[in-house]
C-alpha cells in the first residue's frame, strides 16, 4: 500500500492532527517515543510498562497496531476525519477497517 494518512479535526477546537494507517514505522525506530510525541500518554504509559515486563519484545507488536490505536483515541476525543485534507484518503479508509466519523463538507 502506498504511503496513507488521515487528516482529522476538531469541530469544536478547530485543531488538526495528522495520523498515518498502517504499520508504525516511527514506532519501528523509535519505540514509545512517538506516542508521547504525539500527547497519547496513556499508550505511552501502557507501552513504557509493557517493554519493561517484557524486555522490549512488545515493541515488536506496537509496531503493527499502535498507528490504529491512535486513531480511535483521536475518534474518542472527538476528532473528525477530514476527506479534503487526507492523502489517499479511500485507500486509508479501507485499510483500517473501522467506521470513521467524517467532517461536513
Amino acid at each position: 500500500m502506498a504511503y496513507a494518512e488521515i487528516s482529522f479535526s476538531n469541530p469544536i477546537t478547530g485543531e488538526i492532527k495528522e495520523a498515518p494507517v498502517g504499520f508504525s514505522w516511527t514506532t519501528a525506530f523509535f519505540g514509545i517515543f512517538p506516542s508521547l510525541f504525539r500527547g497519547d500518554y496513556k499508550w505511552f504509559i501502557i507501552m513504557t510498562i509493557l517493554a519493561l515486563m517484557t524486555f522490549g519484545l512488545s515493541h515488536f507488536v506496537f509496531m503493527f497496531i499502535y498507528n490504529k490505536l491512535y486513531i480511535k483515541k483521536l475518534i474518542g476525543d472527538g476528532f473528525k476525519a477530514d476527506e479534503s485534507l487526507s492523502t489517499n484518503f479511500e485507500k486509508a479508509v479501507n485499510s483500517i477497517g473501522m467506521n470513521l466519523p467524517i467532517v461536513n463538507p
